[in-house]
């Protein structure tokens, strides 16, 4: 299980236009790491395109977001494209780095259990570090809390 403290898994992913990213690709940045069950639903939507529109924030806070779902590099392009969002999503179809992080789940809805991705965002400092964890994230000013977080660290 990753702890704040700890050195961030690496991870190895190709984003929407199928170029493979790590972490060390952002080496001196701090990152968002958001984990996310399914591209084009409606609260995955939401998160996104919080993230989008306080997108140039992020760049002042020396922070890069990569948001991660199981969904296909094609879903991920389509998604970014409708929404016009300016950060990589990353595919885990196989769910190796969902696993790594521990945010595949059991879940329940409307009385049916089923496997899933926990919403979870992951800060990573600049030296790859976790330095906060927010485990069942609830989408409303979450972009807000992350940017906050992401002051403590200047």
């Amino acid at each position: 299980m990753v702890k704040e403290g700890n050195k961030a898994p690496a991870i190895t992913l190709k984003d929407q236009d199928r170029e493979k990213v790590t972490l060390n690709d952002f080496k001196g940045k701090n990152i968002v790491l958001y984990f996310y069950p399914k591209d084009n639903t409606s609260g995955c939507t939401k998160e996104a395109c919080n993230f989008r529109d306080d997108f140039p924030r992020f760049g002042k806070l020396n922070a890069v977001i990569l948001g991660v779902s199981p969904d296909s590099v094609e879903s991920h392009k389509k998604f970014a494209e409708k929404y016009d969002l300016p950060f990589k999503l990353l595919s885990d179809e196989k769910k190796k780095v969902i696993e790594k992080y521990g945010v595949w789940k059991e879940k329940s809805m409307y009385g049916r259990k089923y496997m899933g991705v926990e919403r979870s965002t992951f800060i990573i400092d600049k030296n790859g570090n976790v330095n906060k964890i927010f485990r069942k994230v609830k989408v409303a000013d979450h972009n807000k809390e992350i940017t906050e977080a992401l002051k403590e660290l200047k």
